[in-house]
């Protein structure tokens, strides 16, 4: 009966909730704007207190198997939604330093004993709900529960909804509104009302997921599902560009979790670094895949290449520079050694340093590209350590997008670049506006924001059909990799309304 039981509600559990469409006219254009609302705020203490041994009262059993008094139980389905007419970003969250969660639902009165992710409008968003993304529960000091919701990218009209199982912890009068807490730039939170009551389908639904709750917290079983149709199995390293490796590495996650057997090692050191690797290895068996920011060149015939997503670079500085907004003339003059002190464009008395990676890094090739109009003065040969020590403006060099980041943090009076996810996550570092525009989607679809690149997948030729480079390949210009490559702030090239913007540059 269980075995039934599990095979029933798991799959019930996974499948979206069709939404009806909202007809949107006269909204406010660029307002980003988040809603949520309760859906059901039911009492259920009666079946809890009822003799029959059902999930609700399994939740009463401690873990050496007493049972304790739970009191006035409560169901509440909450759904959080993009309800704006632009993109929410994971960076439109504003939250205390170090602090993972975006938003707060807090219960006054009560406090939570289960929880679930109930809906997805799309199966991508399952990343940002994984063990360290800072989704989790607790309870205030005066008896308040709080849910933690992690900073979900949320594009317009995408939603997720909350199940939580709570309990009285004071009073006897009807329970108070559950309350939302964040902030959102740019626009702000709104609670917002849904057409119709609840429904009976969701009532059903809501009871199905109770039991999947409580059959996870008492029994800790979940069956491994069955690996979809195309799934691929073996090995398969994937070298390259250090400024699209955590969307790799998260993309590279979700597929392993899907596809069981697949297994994936990584060797980020830079896009030519990595093109050379699999040009000298021939692609390693076809269990190699290069990753880079700049198109392969004449110097790799045998690279076959794909473009995977637009990818958007930030100029960061010191936070001393004083500098918040620079024009793409200054950011020339600036690394061409025409502006060597940063009050010569508005900033601190400050000698200007220059951080750049190294030749053949994808990123620096992407910013002399889109910024420079000449090539940079010659490297002096110091070490980022030597240029610190000196009083004097100079430039140094730098292997990794995480070396670069943490030099010009280090480094009184540094400018650098870097991609604009890590730069975002990078303490220590600002990033400026380019002739007043952020680094955004949005911008860049507009032809306004001039500092961005194209990522490609190389191969050693084709993959094989049926090898694990093939499929994730598949993956990572399908909707699943899609999902992951537009939750770090890009645009996957196969959206675009000018594909032109993805071919390659030289």
């Amino acid at each position: 009966m269980s075995e039934l039981l599990l095979d029933l509600v798991l799959p019930l559990a996974g499948i979206a909730i069709p939404v009806g469409a909202f007809v949107w006219e006269f909204v406010f254009v660029g307002r980003k704007r988040l809603g949520w609302r309760v859906q059901m705020d039911t009492p259920v203490t009666g079946e809890a207190e009822s003799g029959h041994v059902g999930a609700l009262r399994q939740l009463r059993q401690t873990v050496e198997g007493t049972e304790r008094n739970l009191q006035d139980l409560s169901v509440v389905l909450v759904r959080i939604e993009n309800n704006g007419a632009t993109t929410i970003d994971a960076a439109d969250y504003v939250t205390a330093q170090h602090n993972r969660a975006g938003l707060h639902l807090q219960f006054p009165g009560r406090k939570v004993i289960g929880m679930a992710v109930t809906e997805l409008s799309n199966q991508g968003l399952a990343v940002c709900f994984e063990p360290d993304s800072g989704f989790g529960h607790r309870q205030l000091d005066h008896g308040d529960g709080v849910i933690d919701l992690p900073k979900v990218p949320l594009n317009r009209n995408d939603h997720y909804k909350i199940l939580a199982a709570l309990e009285r912890t004071t009073g006897t009068d009807p329970y108070p509104e559950p309350v939302m807490q964040g902030v959102v730039t740019g626009g702000g939170i709104a609670k917002t009302k849904g057409r119709t009551g609840v429904s009976l389908l969701m009532v059903a639904l809501t009871g199905f997921l109770v039991l999947v709750i409580a059959t996870m917290t008492v029994l800790d079983i979940a069956e491994p599902e069955p690996a979809p149709l195309g799934c691929a199995t073996g090995e398969l390293t994937v070298v390259g560009s250090t400024a699209f490796e955590p969307v790799i590495r998260a993309a590279a996650r979700l597929y392993e979790q899907t596809c069981p057997g697949a297994r994936f090692a990584f060797g980020f050191e830079g896009s030519e670094r990595g093109m050379a690797r699999l040009e000298d290895e021939a692609g390693g068996g076809g269990r190699l895949l290069a990753i880079g920011d700049a198109p392969k060149g004449a110097d790799y015939p045998a690279l076959v290449q794909r473009p995977l997503a637009v990818s958007l670079f930030s100029v960061v500085v010191h936070p001393g520079t004083g500098v918040r907004d620079l024009t793409a003339g200054q950011i020339r003059d600036l690394f061409q050694g025409r502006v060597s002190n940063w009050r010569e464009v508005g900033g601190a008395d400050q000698p200007v340093r220059i951080v750049n990676r190294y030749p053949g890094s994808g990123s620096r090739w992407t910013f002399e590209t889109r910024l420079l109009d000449s090539t940079q003065p010659p490297e002096p040969g110091l070490t980022c350590r030597e240029l610190r020590r000196d009083a004097a403006p100079g430039r140094c060099q730098t292997l990794y997008t995480d070396d670069m980041l943490a030099e010009v943090a280090a480094t009184a009076g540094a400018i650098g670049y870097s991609e604009s996810a890590d730069a975002a996550d990078a303490p220590g570092v600002v990033g400026v506006l380019i002739d007043g525009r952020p680094a955004t989607r949005v911008e860049v679809a507009e032809h306004g924001y001039p500092f961005w690149g194209v990522e490609y997948a190389f191969g050693h030729g084709d993959f094989a059909p049926g090898s694990l480079g093939a499929g994730f390949l598949r993956f990572l210009l399908g909707e699943a990799g899609q999902d992951v490559i537009r939750s770090y702030g890009n645009l996957p090239c196969a959206e675009l309304a000018d594909p032109a913007l993805c071919r390659p540059r030289s």
